[in-house]
This record gives structure tokens, C-alpha cells and sequence, in this order.
């Protein structure tokens, strides 16, 4: 594969994710529990199926194979997953996604804390610099009543960190099969703590459709190719492609929705995605496209 076909595969992932919140946006009234249910119920068998064509048939033995760091990552991926749908539903879109860009930060101090894992300078630089765009949007949403879904963002961001670590620690190459326990694991969950918070999985049609659409259409196929795009493309790169997520969201919901943010939400999120793009552009030591 070419650098630059890995380059329109992983921009193209990223443009299926930044549609999670317009999707979120036209759901009838499901809660996060039964979202996050149903997108597992397709979004499980059609990663599965990639895992089946990358391994020639072995999908069952790459999960299992996962051992107890995948059931870690898998178990993480609960919070991330729920956070993320509980965010956008109690706060704008733009506050949540520039909340999800924490997700590096979080990630490279827990593998610091946890793994022993070099953070350089100019990461804990970008990290203090994220500390603050965080703090803006935290300190508007207390203000504006909007903090349970600012929390939430950010155990969305942690939980995702901490799913990251746990692939680190198991010197995993692969992320896709520990996503597959992951949505295992968020429909068992959701089965069981659903009912004890008086909410039903048993949604409308639309929502349920929706809901499936968005496990097998945006999440699945988004990560196949992020999966395979960035095979050929170094990570600083993927981070600094991965923005576009984080800045197309907010314009979907705007330009059909007539969603805006704040801003202090764009002062924030401002401050976040420029911490990113610092922390990607410094880790860019001058590597070469590699190419296939």
C-alpha cells in the first residue's frame, strides 16, 4: 500500500467518526445504555468478520488471544463507549469532542505512571497546554450546568486511555480484536445495568436502526480503515490526521442543525487541538513515507 492511499483510508475514518454526534443528535430518545447496546450488536460481528479476512479465518483465536490485556482494554472500552454517547447527549458536540482530544494526554501520563514509558518535554509542554483548554470548557460547563456531560467526556477520553494501555502492556500489534471484547462486554453491561436504572433496551425502531447504523457503519468501517491505513503511516502523523474528527463534528451539527458552540467551548477546544497538533508535529523526527 502507498502512503498516500493510507493517508485517504485513515482522513476517511476519521470523517465516519465525526459523524457520531449529528447521529446521536437524531435519535428519538434512547439512552446512552441502549445506544451503546445496540451499536455493539452490529458492530461485534462486522469487526469480526474483518478480523476472519485479515487472519484467513482465525477471528475466535486473534480475540481470544487478546488474554487478559484485552479483557482489560475490553472492559475500559465500556466507560469509553458510554462516556462518549452520555457526553453528546448532555452537552454540545463541540464540547465533547474537543474533550475526547484529551485522550492522548491521558494516555501518555498513565503509560508514564503505569508502563514507565518516556514522556518527552515537549509532550508534558502540550499536556500542560491541554490542562488549561480543559479547564476552560470544565469551568463553562459548571457554570452553564452542562459538568455531568463534561465528566462524562472526560471518562470517555480516560477510558479510551486507559484501553490504549492496556494494548501497550500486552504488546498487542493489533486493536481491532480487543475492540470486538470491548462491544462484548458493553452489551453484557448494558444488559444488566440498564434494567437497575429504570432504562429500557427496547428502544424505537428508529432508534435501534440508528444506533446499529452507527456500530456497523461509522465505528466498524471506520476502524477497519484506520486499521489499515495506518500501517503505513507514522503515529505522529495518525494523531495529526485524527483531527479530523475532532473538527468536523462540530461542523456537521452546524450546518445541519444549527448547533453552536461557545467560547469558551472553542477557546477550549482550541487550546486542546493545539496541544495536539504541537505534541504531533515534535514527535515528527524526520521519518520517511514508508511505502508497500
Amino acid at each position: 500500500m502507498r502512503y498516500g492511499t493510507g493517508v485517504v483510508l485513515v482522513l476517511t475514518a476519521g470523517l465516519l467518526w465525526s459523524g457520531f454526534g449529528l447521529a446521536v443528535r437524531h435519535l428519538d430518545g434512547a439512552g446512552a445504555w441502549a445506544v451503546v447496546f445496540w451499536r455493539s450488536v452490529a458492530l461485534v460481528p462486522a469487526l469480526m468478520l474483518f478480523v476472519s479476512w485479515r487472519s484467513k479465518g482465525q477471528a475466535m483465536r486473534r480475540v481470544l488471544a487478546t488474554g487478559r490485556s484485552g479483557a482489560i482494554g475490553g472492559l475500559c472500552l465500556i466507560a469509553a463507549s458510554l462516556g462518549g454517547i452520555y457526553s453528546i447527549q448532555a452537552t454540545t458536540v463541540a464540547n465533547a469532542v474537543f474533550l475526547f482530544a484529551a485522550a492522548p494526554f491521558l494516555t501518555a501520563v498513565l503509560g508514564w505512571a503505569l508502563l514507565g514509558e518516556r514522556v518527552r518535554r515537549s509532550t508534558w509542554g502540550a499536556i500542560a497546554l491541554a490542562a488549561v483548554g480543559i479547564y476552560v470548557m470544565v469551568r463553562e460547563g459548571l457554570a452553564l450546568g452542562a459538568m455531568d456531560g463534561n465528566l462524562a467526556a472526560l471518562g470517555s477520553a480516560l477510558g479510551f486511555a486507559g484501553f490504549t494501555i492496556a494494548i501497550r502492556s500486552g504488546r498487542q500489534g493489533d486493536m481491532v480484536p480487543t475492540v470486538v471484547l470491548g462491544g462484548v462486554f458493553t452489551m453484557i453491561a448494558a444488559a444488566l445495568v440498564a434494567p437497575m436504572m429504570g432504562e429500557t433496551l427496547w428502544v424505537s425502531t428508529h432508534d435501534i436502526v440508528l444506533s446499529m447504523g452507527m456500530g456497523a457503519g461509522l465505528l466498524a468501517t471506520g476502524m477497519a480503515l484506520y486499521t489499515v491505513g495506518s500501517r503505513v503511516i507514522p503515529a505522529a502523523e495518525l494523531t495529526l490526521l485524527s483531527i479530523v474528527e475532532v473538527l468536523m463534528a462540530p461542523v456537521w451539527v452546524w450546518l445541519f442543525l444549527g448547533e453552536t458552540a461557545s467560547e469558551g467551548t472553542i477557546l477550549g477546544g482550541a487550546l486542546l487541538v493545539g496541544a495536539v497538533i504541537w505534541n504531533a508535529i515534535s514527535g515528527m523526527r524526520g521519518r520517511v513515507p514508508l511505502t508497500l
